[in-house]
């Protein structure tokens, strides 16, 4: 006899569907109503409800993350600006506009920006290779080291998830680096070029 029958089902949205068909089902060969059909639902909301705040988590660390990345890139960009004061004094002496110097400082930004998303990408595809190696070595040296469920696991890189990183990465060095490259393009050039 069996005391307890466990279905899973694909997708979150087919539960009631499939367990009005097994409850039909059931009625249909039992007389007597000697079964209940339980669909965890509370279990249901409570996984969902997890994978939400893990998600709003991870979301509020990316912009954490971001925040504080972008500020350190405008300190960078502060630190160029004071020390090349000169240099913008010279350049504005010559005839360069405040345009001029504000597409030169953001160049300046956004290209290290562009460093450090590449960097990033690069790292990032990295991983799926790494990951492989380190499976086949360790199952080499242990094949009863891994649960069974990693050696069924394959990282995948999605095309969208480099484009937008990489565009993440310029848009965080364009917000960040207006600042300084304003305050470059606006500095007095008589005052500049006293700068020692």
């Amino acid at each position: 006899e069996l005391s307890q029958i466990t279905v899973e089902v694909n997708n979150i949205e087919e539960v009631d569907e499939t367990a009005q068909i097994i409850e039909t089902l059931l009625k249909k060969y039992h007389a007597k109503e000697d079964y209940a059909v339980v669909v965890p639902r509370e279990l249901l909301r409570q996984a969902e409800r997890t994978r939400t705040m893990f998600n709003v988590l991870l979301v509020v660390i990316a912009g954490i993350s971001l925040l504080v990345g972008g500020i350190g890139i405008m300190n960078i960009m502060l630190a160029t600006v004071t020390e090349r004061t000169r240099e913008i004094g010279v350049r504005r002496a010559l005839g360069a506009t405040r345009s001029d110097i504000i597409g030169q400082f953001l160049i300046e930004t956004v290209v290290l920006t562009a460093g450090g998303g590449l960097t990033g990408v690069l790292f990032g595809l990295a991983v799926g290779p790494i990951f492989r190696f380190l499976k086949k070595v360790i199952t080499i040296v242990s094949p009863d080291a891994l649960p069974p469920i990693v050696h069924t696991l394959e990282p995948r890189i999605a095309l969208w998830s480099v484009l937008l990183s990489l565009g993440i990465s310029l848009g965080v060095g364009i917000v960040f680096g207006v600042y300084p490259a304003r305050k470059a393009a606006y500095l007095d050039p008589i005052e500049a070029l006293r700068h020692e």
